[in-house]
């Protein structure tokens, strides 16, 4: 009861003083869950959004002006120790559900100077990530952009504890390190495939933030989405 009511409080208290590039109705921000007030013009959050327990929103830029960074839609909901950060833009599409401990990053840490400690070379300029409408995100996932655009697309699936470099077509499951697709709706015959079927993988986006995709251009796009 006491944990409820603080949420309560908090989400009011949050609603009220933080200055959201907007906010929607019914959205719970649990009491310990982490966002900074003075990056907060560059989140959006839509109706009925939950942002459950030591979950962390992180504008990954000191820069407050400008478009949103963090765009959450309606009805997502952002569970257990969660950290959505975000240089450029993650962009969750309506009824989202991200489960308990993942990572979304729309940038990563930069490592290429070797005289230079990690600590100390900051993050990469990295991409954007966007989760389509009504997917699911697993336990322990982790969604990691470099670069370019990551496209993770309608009703998809990513299992637990996988961890995806690259865009994903509509209607998929996946898993894996690097996550693979393993199922696939297909529209026409109006079944689940075991596996990716060939045309969807050709339409699959080739917009990647893989730092190993540049040297595989040329490979087909269904190997590159089966993992093959």
């Amino acid at each position: 009861m006491i944990p409820r009511l603080l949420t309560k409080l908090n989400s009011l208290w949050i609603r009220l003083t933080y200055p959201f590039a907007s906010i929607g109705s019914n959205v719970s921000i649990h009491f310990t869950s982490i966002i900074s007030r003075q990056r907060s013009p560059r989140i959006s959050l839509g109706n009925g959004v939950n942002i459950s327990a030591q979950a962390w929103l992180n504008v990954a830029t000191e820069d407050v002006t400008g478009e949103p960074t963090i765009v959450i839609e309606d009805n997502c909901q952002i569970a257990y120790g969660t950290i959505l950060s975000a240089r450029n833009r993650i962009h969750l599409e309506p009824y989202v559900n991200i489960a308990q401990q993942v990572i979304v990053l729309d940038h990563n840490h930069a490592y290429e100077d070797i005289d230079v400690p990690i600590i100390q070379q900051g993050i990469t300029e990295g991409g954007t990530v966007r989760i389509g409408e009504g997917s699911w995100v697993g336990h322990g996932a982790a969604i990691i952009c470099s670069r370019g655009d990551l496209t993770i697309g309608r009703h998809c699936i990513v299992s637990a504890n996988s961890v995806v470099t690259r865009s994903i077509p509509d209607y998929s499951v996946v898993l894996g390190t690097p996550a693979t697709v393993i199922r696939q709706y297909d529209p026409e015959k109006k079944v689940w495939r075991i596996g990716q079927f060939r045309k969807a993988a050709t339409a699959a986006s080739d917009k990647t933030s893989d730092p190993d995709t540049e040297s595989r251009k040329a490979e087909p796009a269904e190997q590159l989405t089966e993992g093959k």
